[in-house]
């Protein structure tokens, strides 16, 4: 395990990291993971496709599963799970692996081989996790599909990856509700041909009588084998096929592959959440997103430590329920996002009181920028002031941590922080320029490309060279963010590109907005979109959902226009503000300003199957 690394020995690494990044993942290739054969080339860049030890042969569950049972770990716990009804399993890693054996050689059965893709809409739990490490370990594909998409939605996702087979639930719960799966994959199946089989995974209550076609998972797994010989796959053979949404258009299918992705998951986890001997983390996402995927499966598993899986919300059937779980498990590492943070902050600390939460050391934030007031929140009521707060920047494209303040270093309330070892992050100009002033926005590009890359996006090539592609030769990943870096080389990540406001001339990030507002006693939550202004060009309007026995009134409206101008001045004074009782969100709980500003303008909205009901 990790020892926390100083400021020192950051700078130290990161020089050497960028000095010379092939030698450098070369080296931690070769020491961090195990291959079935050597690699030839670590790294090949044909631009703007790339490759990462091109010539080893790895099967990523090899490094999660098998070698920490051959080190004398199978008795170790991988994963503690429970749901709203306190129903509670553990699993180890020895017999984690005979479950993905039993999955894969069922899965062998159904004609699934190397390259075939498996759709996967079920709940978060074991279960869950185990067929995605059976196709991962069969050298088939795996695309998780987040329980709570529309029969549509999960259509056109099992229509583009061409899937044969679709695993399933009957149903799940979630705050307090339970959601039918197998009603919505039915209606799925009707217009996807390429599905052959449905596999159901039958809950303990409520049952459901399976149709031709359909099978029930615990059934089939009890006829299998616990042995499954592990295939070895090239480095770069396609592990899973992720979807993330866009303004227009069909969700774009990212793709990460075995090798890279496997060790780049496994270093950011290991040194940005101070993994040490015995150590329990919490992950509260789904693998339906890159954070789940990254940070509750592969990552934690390529560690060898154990994580909690909860199905549930978080506040059900009280504010203080992850809380809860928290001092139950000993959880020492928590990471979650910070609409969720805003959310319990609004329900006050009379159900946190109640818990102790002594073993928290480090506690994560991921999926927008965390304004400085929820950030300060989270490290005084949660972590005690004792645990180490950090920001984390990545995209489902990055595979992994991109900008992060490790624990034991110098935290900056707001700002996402350093560059991990190895990324050249770079703030640029419309026109690609590189920008040396500090605390200068402009566009967030990477130079270089790093183990955890995408490989591809799925079926659609054009849209993957356009990531590279933005600012013509320069070779730069656009990751469509603007950010700012200070005197420090601290990174703050404001929004995306189309979040930034030009308010006559000036630039104005829709979290700066934001932040100004959340920190204000009677605001909960706040979306900022540009609307346009015949003279400014573009204004500015807030849409703010209010605390908990807030009323709504002209003067208060007037009051919030005063507060941000004067937290960040005049020029970023709103023009309107709407008081609204919910905020559009992503199932992962990113707020859609692209939503409120289509329908402020009587457009289009767009692609929505990402937004939560």
């Amino acid at each position: 395990m990790t020892k926390r690394y100083s400021q020192t020995q950051y700078r130290s690494l990161y020089e050497e990291s960028i000095a010379s990044p092939t030698k450098f993942w070369q080296r931690y290739a070769v020491t961090e993971i195990e291959w079935f054969q050597p690699f030839i080339t670590a790294f090949t860049w044909k631009y703007p496709h790339y490759s990462w030890f091109d010539g080893g042969m790895i099967n990523i569950t090899h490094n999660c599963l098998d070698r920490h049972i051959a080190h004398g770990n199978g008795d170790r716990i991988a994963y503690i799970y429970n749901n709203e009804l306190e129903e509670e399993e553990s699993i180890t890693y020895a017999q984690l692996l005979a479950r993905v054996n039993q999955v894969a050689n069922m899965l062998h059965k159904y004609g699934i081989h190397k390259g075939d893709r498996v759709v996967i809409y079920m709940p978060l739990t074991i279960d869950q996790i185990a067929i995605m490490l059976a196709c991962a370990r069969m050298g088939a594909i795996h695309s998780v599909v987040y329980a709570g998409f529309s029969a549509e939605a999960l259509a056109i996702r099992i229509k583009d990856t061409q899937a044969k087979i679709i695993c399933t639930a009957t149903w799940m719960q979630k705050n307090g509700k339970q959601h039918d799966l197998l009603m919505v994959v039915r209606e799925a199946v009707k217009m996807c041909p390429s599905v052959k089989h449905v596999i159901v995974m039958q809950r303990k209550t409520r049952p459901m009588k399976l149709q031709t076609g359909e099978s029930d998972l615990h059934e089939l797994l009890d006829a299998q084998s616990k042995e499954f010989a592990v295939v070895p796959v090239e480095s770069s053979t396609p592990l899973f096929i992720l979807y993330t949404s866009g303004t227009t258009g069909t969700p774009k299918g990212i793709v990460h592959a075995h090798g890279g992705y496997n060790l780049y998951s496994h270093m950011t986890f290991k040194y940005n959440f101070d993994i040490q001997e015995n150590q329990v983390h919490w992950t509260a996402a789904d693998t339906g997103w890159i954070t789940g995927q990254s940070y509750m499966v592969y990552g934690p598993l390529s560690n060898g430590i154990t994580s909690i899986l909860y199905e549930g919300g978080p506040a059900f059937p009280n504010p203080g329920r992850y809380w809860e779980l928290v001092d139950r498990y000993l959880v020492q590492s928590f990471y979650t996002a910070p609409t969720v943070i805003r959310m319990l902050m609004r329900e006050g600390e009379e159900h946190l009181n109640k818990h102790k939460l002594k073993s928290l050391r480090v506690l994560g934030s991921v999926g927008e920028p965390i304004n400085p007031a929820a950030w300060q929140w989270y490290s005084d009521h949660i972590g005690k002031g004792k645990a180490q707060v950090i920001d984390t920047w990545w995209q489902t494209e990055t595979g992994g941590h991109m900008l992060v303040t490790p624990p034991s270093m110098k935290q900056k309330p707001g700002s996402a922080g350093l560059p991990f070892l190895g990324i050249q992050p770079s703030i640029v100009d419309d026109d690609g320029n590189e920008v040396t002033q500090p605390n200068v926005v402009g566009h967030l590009v990477i130079k270089h490309p790093w183990p955890g890359a995408l490989l591809a996006c799925w079926n659609n090539d054009d849209r993957f060279v356009q990531y590279w592609s933005e600012f013509g030769n320069k070779q730069y990943f656009y990751t469509g963010d603007v950010a700012q870096k200070d005197s420090d080389q601290y990174y703050m990540v404001l929004g995306r590109a189309d979040d930034v406001i030009n308010v006559g001339g000036v630039r104005i990030s829709t979290a700066e907005v934001e932040s100004a507002l959340v920190s204000h006693e009677g605001v909960a939550e706040a979306a900022t979109i540009g609307i346009s202004d015949l003279v400014k060009g573009e204004a500015i309007k807030v849409f703010v959902v209010l605390n908990q026995g807030v009323v709504w009134s002209t003067e208060l409206k007037q009051e919030l226009k005063k507060w941000v101008r004067k937290k960040i001045g005049y020029i970023a004074e709103p023009a309107d503000i709407e008081q609204v009782d919910t905020l559009p969100k992503t199932r992962s709980g990113k707020i859609m300003r692209r939503i409120l500003k289509a329908k402020e303008m009587g457009l289009q909205v767009g692609d929505t199957s990402t937004m939560e009901e």
